[in-house]
């Protein structure tokens, strides 16, 4: 099955947002099909850039790009929350600027071997990369309120008990082993709205999440940025849903000194030094052109800052929580 080009949201915003400078260095942890890298270099013809992706197909996908651009861009396979890791190996820290274009590729998607989408029938795997477990081995191994968990906090399904009992009481009759048996099991609980998303789009997008850890993936980067951009240099993040855009907005926040430090409850505490000033004030929004031109340009939003000189500062656990679902909590026995 042949996929539709990719086309990258918000491209021209967020390249803005990192001020391009003549001879600067650049890391696109989220390669892709190389628009932004592509982009990037087209617009500033000194720069040179570290592009990232965990996909396999993605890296030899881009290899014509490479040659193209006559040793300004390196490609490599990695994860995007390792970006700090793979700066220093390549000798390209300090950066001048890190662009991130987060969640799944209409690439992926488009492939059903990929098993991303319910819109083809497909083996169950939803792996960004090449290894670690798959969407099968997790709705057919893991116990139901991990599941629950997952489909609740990171699909912000309402009815993810239900769900996760339906998988529970399916596979012990046969595994689920393809896209087609999960999403017509979902579409028999969740009830689908006339013109709306498919039933089963929260819960895929929730298994999608937990299979390649996106969120813990995110906050990596974050605060991987945070240690490898020289002062002046920018951040700038595209992301697709709510649970990214929450994590990027108050790291932003909290980073810039905006975040709130106490209540009516308790006392203001002492807030650290900025180790960012915002460049955009808000998220920014697709226009309505691209919004009409691209659909899945309709949920994006873009944030952006630019790194005060200011040492880096530990993780913070406020944010790595977001990341996380919580555990299931066992009944107590009167």
């Amino acid at each position: 099955m042949t996929s539709e080009p990719h086309i990258p949201v918000l491209m021209q915003e967020a390249l803005d947002a990192l001020a391009l400078k003549p001879g600067g260095r650049y890391l696109d942890g989220t390669f892709g099909a190389g628009g932004y890298s592509r982009a990037l270099l087209e617009r500033e013809p000194k720069a040179t850039l570290l592009a990232l992706d965990r996909d396999p197909s993605a890296i030899v996908g881009g290899a014509g790009l490479v040659a193209a651009m006559s040793g300004r861009l390196t490609l490599a396979e990695a994860r995007f929350g390792a970006l700090a890791e793979e700066a220093e190996r390549f000798d390209m820290a300090p950066l001048d600027g890190v662009v991130l274009d987060i969640g799944v590729s209409s690439m992926q998607l488009d492939q059903a071997q990929r098993g991303f989408s319910f819109r083809f029938d497909g083996p169950l795997d939803m792996r960004m990369g090449a290894s670690g477990q798959s969407a099968a081995e997790l709705v057919n191994d893991a116990d139901e309120g991990v599941l629950a968990n997952i489909i609740y906090h990171y699909g912000e399904e309402r009815r993810s008990r239900a769900v996760a009992r339906a998988i529970i009481e399916a596979r012990r009759k046969a595994p689920i082993t393809t896209t087609k048996q999960l999403a017509d099991l979902v579409a028999g609980i969740v009830r689908g709205e006339p013109g709306g998303p498919h039933p089963a789009t929260r819960t895929f997008q929730g298994l999608r999440i937990a299979v390649n850890d996106e969120l813990g993936e995110l906050v990596r980067a974050l605060h991987g940025a945070e240690a490898v951009l020289k002062p002046g240099g920018r951040l700038s993040v595209v992301t697709f849903h709510s649970l990214e855009d929450r994590i990027v907005k108050q790291f932003f926040a909290e980073r810039s000194g905006r975040a709130p430090t106490g209540s009516r409850h308790a006392p203001a505490v002492a807030q650290p030094q900025a180790t960012f000033s915002l460049v955009t004030k808000g998220p920014v929004a697709p226009s309505e052109a691209e919004s009409r031109a691209n659909p899945r340009a309709r949920s994006a939003k873009l944030r952006a800052a630019e790194r005060t000189d200011i040492p880096p500062r530990a993780p913070d656990p406020d944010l790595v929580g977001l990341a996380v679902v919580p555990a299931p909590q066992t009944r107590r026995r009167s």
